[in-house]
């Protein structure tokens, strides 16, 4: 504990040089940070809002555009297909179940998704708020999912009235108001951010709007669209046959989730590495200038380290003070490192309004990042090797003759 005491002394008896070496590692530490927190919450999200999901049938246009929309809810929907196509699609005897999903309003910038049941099914939501605890059974009521019902001050037995479009300040659907009947329980997926509603609220909405008398409603009825399908299989073998019947035997596309999450990832690789190696200059640059530091602060302290051993200090005293000087730096660094790269996470997850799509953003710790502290220590102890190595060989003689 001496050593401890003595090693942060000497550390900030320099503070200009001691604050420029923590910056700079603290700075390379950040970097790291970030990464491995937008990497881990990415992986997370995908993994779980993606889950049991084998395909997705929509509108033909761009694949990813599909599911960013469709799944995960961060992109605008190619467009509308046939309700009578889609059911269809469910009588194919390699498909097990299909989930409907129609988009087209918004609350409040809070996507209003028809759909049904089977949709909080598949992620195993939970009731957390509602009358009679029991879920939408007619159109117009609505289920608000965690993030959705605390950002917007939701409660049950509450009215709102939808706006056009996916965004918020699109026309509004006056004449048509939702009814709140239930609050999700908190489950980390896509359903945190969404309001839910039978599909045929969605219709019921477009329908009022756009009708003039019952022969248009007619039409409309017998003409009914939904966005897109989230389709699971009865078989993994249906991945082989599945999707290319769909491309091209019918006026709909066919998007597998696994494979363009992959090419999404695979082009935002660049940008990580070039981030990952700029973190990586600033750790050399840090390592670098930690061991010029200790370098010169051997020289400059002969006189010390020269009473020291003639106070009965042991050569292993003097390089081990060095070296937990070079520790402070490494636990000082990453602590400042973590809470940047936090702060830098939790920036971008404002500026985006990720906490509004992909729930990135908190103060969350996974186990990924215990590699900041490891190579914060690392990168210090290195760098002090060489020192403590010169100050352990330096005699006493020769200590006070240099004086």
């Amino acid at each position: 504990m001496r050593t401890l005491r003595f090693a942060w002394r000497y550390l900030w008896s320099r503070p200009l040089g001691a604050a420029l070496n923590v910056l700079l590692l603290s700075l390379g530490l950040a970097s790291i940070t970030f990464l491995l927190l937008v990497g881990a919450q990415l992986s997370k999200a995908f993994d779980r809002d993606l889950a049991g999901i084998d395909v997705v049938v929509g509108a033909k246009g761009s694949p990813m555009q599909l599911i960013l929309s469709g799944v995960l809810h961060i992109d605008v929907p190619p467009g509308n297909v046939p309700f009578s196509a889609v059911k269809e699609l469910a009588r194919n005897p390699l498909v097990d179940h299909i989930i409907p999903i129609s988009l087209g309003d918004n609350y409040a910038g809070y996507r209003i998704v028809g759909t049904s049941l089977a949709y909080l099914d598949h992620y195993e939501a939970q009731l957390a708020q509602g009358p009679h605890n029991r879920l939408w059974d007619a159109p117009m009521q609505v289920v608000l999912g965690a993030t959705t019902a605390r950002k917007l001050g939701l409660a049950p037995g509450q009215t709102f009235v939808g706006s056009h479009g996916l965004g918020a300040g699109g026309h509004t659907h006056g004449d048509n108001a939702y009814t709140v009947v239930g609050i999700l329980a908190p489950s980390g997926s896509v359903l945190d951010r969404l309001i839910l509603t039978d599909t045929a609220s969605v219709w019921k909405v477009h329908e009022d709007y756009t009708a003039t008398d019952d022969e248009d409603r007619q039409v409309l009825e017998e003409e009914r669209e939904i966005t897109m399908a989230l389709v699971q299989y009865k078989t993994p073998m249906a991945a082989l046959s599945f999707p290319r019947y769909v491309n091209t035997s019918t006026e709909m596309q066919a998007a597998a989730p696994a494979l363009e999450i992959s090419r999404l990832l695979h082009m935002l690789g660049l940008g990580t590495e070039v981030l990952r190696a700029f973190a990586g200059v600033l750790l050399l640059t840090a390592g670098l200038s930690v061991f010029i530091a200790l370098w010169s602060a051997v020289r400059e302290r002969r006189a010390d380290l020269a009473l020291l051993r003639m106070l009965g200090a042991p050569p292993r005293k003097i390089a081990t003070l060095l070296l937990c000087e070079a520790l402070w730096l490494g636990v000082v660094a990453s602590v400042l490192g973590l809470l940047l790269g936090q702060a830098f996470t939790l920036a971008l997850a404002w500026m985006l309004q990720l906490d509004n799509s992909l729930l990135i953003g908190g103060m969350v710790w996974p186990v990924e990042l215990v590699t900041v502290p490891v190579l914060a220590l690392s990168v210090s102890l290195v760098s002090a090797l060489l020192p403590a190595w010169g100050a352990y060989r330096v005699s006493v003689l020769e200590l006070l003759q240099t004086r």
